[in-house]
């Protein structure tokens, strides 16, 4: 920030002494109290320049600083700082750079600091790197130098208060034309799936929209690493993993979430990302009366999701022949986002799963983009079985 009558270097150091005389108070940055810290300072500035100074010092002191109006900007999804002048947002369709810049590199890791300190988390020197929700269910994630090298690296994924509906997603070209249908008769069949892609392709978003779609008389139990699922329904129960603290205590596990909310009677349950041990706990709860469960998961293409969760079924010591047995009776479908080259994310393909010959489940391509529709593969008639098939069903999954 540039004071009038003040150069840069002179503002920076007025402003330093000014941080330093509320820090040390713990004072609340108000104009008066800004406007006496200034005056200790030795500077006499009209009212525009307190207050200037005020909301200046206020945003870096309990907001979040110069990213505030980025973070306020409703078309903006994601805000990522690599250096005091490289500050990009993601406003859905790729990163652009924006004007905003900060003071220098201790800027940046002040706030990243203080942001950790606000969802309770440690970042220092001995703890270089932070993953947290904010108040607001901003998702922080932060690395300090030297781990990061030149600057502190600072991310934040923006989750809005409201879930968009599937119109809306259709409207924004995520569904083609009729895709909303297929949707909707896929959540009323009650049908298992997944919602798989890449990082930033629009996961979580597709699968608060489809949840929204959930019958007001159903129970949904939300699992989370992070808590960023939004759906519009009455009856949302939503658990989220924590940290264990600095003695070690307290770690709270996804695992150890899917386990807790089989025991809530859920009629829908839901893992907002899975990628651990959780899938085994998630499959056997796929294959024992929940119907409807779903989740998402990082894939490069749906054709990949089997491998992607006999990795991970692997790792929590199930066996190949297992997982693929309990997969095969779990899931019915994957729904695959990509992000194409104007940035736009789209549902690129629906896929249903089947067993081969030697027993091992595999996906087939149901449907694909297209401009003006989905386009049927030959996976089609089986997804249209699996959808007649769920509608004509009267049973509702629970605990």
């Amino acid at each position: 920030m540039t004071l009038p009558g003040l150069g840069l270097a002179d503002g920076a150091a007025l402003l330093d002494g000014v941080r330093r005389t509320l820090a040390e108070s713990g004072a609340e940055p108000t104009p008066a109290r800004v406007a006496q810290a200034l005056r200790e300072q030795g500077r006499v500035l009209g009212d525009a320049e307190v207050l200037g100074a005020a909301e200046h010092l206020r945003s870096e002191l309990v907001g979040s600083g110069p990213l505030e109006p980025l973070l306020a900007d409703p078309s903006v999804t994601d805000v990522l700082v690599t250096a005091p002048d490289r500050v990009w947002v993601d406003r859905g369709g790729g990163l652009e750079l924006t004007p905003v810049t900060f003071p220098d590199a201790p800027a940046v890791r002040r706030l990243a600091q203080r942001l950790a300190a606000v969802a309770g988390r440690r970042l220092d020197d001995a703890r270089p790197w932070a993953d947290a929700r904010l108040p607001d269910g901003t998702r922080l994630h932060a690395v300090l130098p030297p781990v990061a090298v030149g600057c502190t690296c600072l991310s934040l994924r923006v989750v809005r208060p409201r879930a968009f509906t599937l119109g809306e997603l259709a409207r924004a070209g995520t569904l083609p034309p009729g895709g909303e249908g297929l949707l909707r008769a896929l959540m009323t069949a009650r049908l298992s799936f997944l919602v798989s892609g890449g990082t930033g392709t629009g996961k979580t978003t597709l699968l608060s929209a489809l949840l929204g779609l959930v019958g007001p008389g159903e129970r949904i139990v939300l699992a989370e690493d992070s808590a960023e699922l939004r759906p519009d329904h009455p009856h949302v129960v939503r658990l989220e993993t924590r940290p264990a603290n600095q003695e070690g205590a307290g770690l709270v596990t996804l695992e150890d979430l899917v386990r807790q909310a089989l025991r809530m009677r859920p009629d829908r349950l839901v893992v907002g990302e899975v990628r651990g041990p959780e899938v085994v706990h998630l499959l056997a709860a796929l294959n024992t009366g929940h119907e409807g469960g779903c989740g998402t998961l990082h894939a490069n293409a749906a054709a990949d999701v089997p491998a992607r969760l006999e990795a991970l079924g692997t790792a929590a010591g199930l066996d190949r022949a297992a997982l693929h047995s309990q997969l095969a009776a779990a899931l019915s479908v994957v729904i695959h986002l990509v992000r194409d080259r104007a940035g736009r994310r789209r549902i690129a393909e629906v896929h249903v799963l089947e067993r081969d010959t030697s027993g091992l489940v595999r996906t087939v391509p149901a449907l694909r983009w297209g401009e003006r529709a989905f386009v049927p593969e030959r996976g089609w008639e089986r997804l249209r079985e699996l959808l007649s098939e769920g509608a004509g069903s009267e049973g509702v999954g629970g605990g």
